[in-house]
């Protein structure tokens, strides 16, 4: 049987959501039943409790393009809030909803991780390290749930972009690449749903300020992503679960980008 691997990537909105994620985590099992050569691995992040954690510890939160900067005083609320506690939320979810989850970070997935600009303190950037675990989890009929906690070969510890963590994993099992964000697809100027995105339409709707903020980083990981893996990747929305579901069985939901 020739397994097809997907790799989805989910926001800690889901998270602050009530039912979304066992919503969502109820549809993978469905399909999972129905459809023995789909595996899945979950990334995630978990960016509305990091904010959380970081305000109730007295800390500033800034970004910069898109990206939390992580100063190294910062890091054990954020590693606790995304391998931790996220993580954990999470597995419960998948639990309760008929799967066997296992929990685990970018190292035991096969990455480590880099300093990615000195001005963001410890966010990093994915590089590949050793044979991940992934391939033996998924031959065991679990389900990995990976948060974007990474480490690098010094042993330092990293804030990833779970956008470019999910990205990074697809490239490394060249699998199916799908971007559950809180939007059911990128808008135009008009709020308007796009079904299909190029190089060239990206980089116009970033220059005209339509995609800003953290959906300019989906959107350029995205299209790094598509362009790497050769295929098309999507962005579609956690809030209706259905539309993965019509994701997986070949249906053309949310935004697809296009290398």
């Amino acid at each position: 049987m020739v397994m097809q691997t997907w790799v989805i990537k989910v926001g800690g909105a889901v998270l602050d959501t009530e039912d979304a994620a066992h919503a969502l985590f109820k549809h993978l099992a469905q399909v999972s039943e129905q459809d023995k050569a789909q595996q899945f691995v979950v990334v995630h992040g978990g960016g509305a409790l990091v904010d959380r954690w970081l305000n109730d510890a007295g800390f500033a939160t800034a970004k910069h393009q898109g990206l939390r900067i992580s100063p190294k005083e910062q890091m054990p609320y954020i590693v606790g809030a995304l391998a931790g506690c996220a993580n954990k939320q999470l597995m419960a979810q998948a639990i309760t909803a008929g799967l066997q989850p296992i929990g685990c970070c970018l190292y035991e997935a096969g990455l480590l991780a880099t300093q990615k600009l000195k001005a963001l303190g410890q966010v990093g950037e994915c590089v590949e390290g050793s044979s991940g675990l992934l391939p033996a989890m998924l031959a065991l009929g679990r389900i990995p749930l990976v948060s974007s906690v990474g480490l690098g070969d010094d042993g330092q510890l990293f804030n990833v972009n779970a956008d470019e963590a999910a990205a990074a994993i697809a490239s490394l099992l060249n699998a199916e690449l799908i971007f559950m964000t809180d939007v059911e697809a990128v808008l135009d100027g008009n709020k308007q749903p796009l079904h299909q995105l190029n190089q060239a339409q990206i980089e116009q709707l970033i220059d005209t300020g339509v995609i800003v903020g953290g959906m300019e980083v989906k959107v350029k990981t995205s299209l790094r992503a598509a362009q790497h893996l050769r295929r098309g990747v999507y962005i579609s929305s956690w809030q209706k679960p259905e539309n993965l579901v019509a994701l997986l069985n070949g249906a053309h939901v949310g935004t697809q980008i296009t290398p």
